[in-house]
């Protein structure tokens, strides 16, 4: 049994399926009044996890060698508004000095013992030689 229009409207769906694959995906709906509230900025917590920052050996020892006192950085601290500061403090908590080394060791163990499990079941040896 032959349709005359199978090969069109095949296309058809095939274009329709991509559009919709490519859509994103949203979501919408109510959010309570406390999410609003706690967008609010609260200047005191970001000035202490700025200054906590601010601190450290490394970092205290880095701003002197560029020439800046303690009184210039709270001087310039003081200068920005809420937003600035806030934005300032989300950034440093992201910041991670010197990095976070476990998360890599522990993916290459995953695999290794992935590539061990996998050469065991299929009956594979692995023979180095000089």
């Amino acid at each position: 049994m032959k349709f005359p229009f199978m090969k069109s409207i095949s296309w058809y769906l095939i274009i329709i399926m991509f559009l919709i694959a490519i859509a994103p995906r949203t979501e919408a709906g109510f959010i309570a009044s406390d999410f609003i509230t706690s967008t609010m900025y609260d200047r005191g917590k970001d000035l202490d996890t700025i200054q906590k920052i601010l601190e450290t050996k490394a970092i205290k020892q880095k701003l002197e060698n560029l020439g800046f006192t303690q009184e210039e950085i709270n001087k310039r601290l003081s200068q920005l508004d809420d937003q600035q500061i806030h934005h300032l403090a989300l950034k440093l908590d992201e910041l991670q000095v010197g990095g976070d080394g476990l998360g890599v060791v522990i993916a290459l163990l995953v695999i290794a013992i992935l590539v061990v499990i996998l050469l065991q079941l299929t009956g594979r040896r692995i023979i180095v030689t000089k």
